[in-house]
């Protein structure tokens, strides 16, 4: 499997992802187009296996260009048939020096990463043991449930 930045030619088979994972969104095509167009304050990357999408994350950086970057883990999806694949985790570990690579064209680092999920989200746990983050704060009825805020900090990855 490789992780690399997605393309637009990518974007059918992610947003057919997007839609079965994320069944109470719309426009999934249009979504993920607007991501993809706003890098590199968004950066898309995509899980390929025998060149086939399997699945997609996105990252963005917050509240501006910053010497040390707050990063957003914005959104994670693994095709339905791919689940349970260590897929979500090679997303995320894989897309990281990537990430350190883009930012130091900047001469920026990572110094947090901020994840929202829902609070019943069993994806808590690989937020955790990947990325060091922790609940911070749990908003009530944010979207369709309640939503934890989970960081992980002081990074300077």
């Amino acid at each position: 499997m490789k992780v690399r930045l997605m393309t637009q030619s990518d974007l059918s088979a992610a947003a057919d992802i997007h839609r079965l994972t994320f069944i109470r969104q719309e426009q999934s095509l249009q979504w993920l187009q607007c991501n993809l167009n706003a890098f590199p304050r968004f950066l898309c990357f995509v899980a390929e296996d025998k060149k086939c999408i399997v699945g997609y994350i996105i990252w963005s950086q917050k509240s501006g260009f910053r010497p040390k970057a707050i990063l957003e883990l914005e959104q994670l999806a693994v095709s339905p048939n791919h689940r349970n694949k260590g897929i979500g985790r090679a997303l995320i570990t894989h897309s990281l020096p990537l990430i350190k690579t883009q930012l130091a064209l900047n001469n920026a680092t990572i110094k947090h990463i901020l994840v929202t999920t829902r609070a019943d989200n069993f994806a808590q746990s690989l937020y955790q043991s990947t990325l060091g983050a922790e609940i911070e704060a749990t908003i009530s009825n944010l979207y369709s449930s309640d939503e934890v805020l989970m960081i992980a900090r002081d990074l300077d990855l």
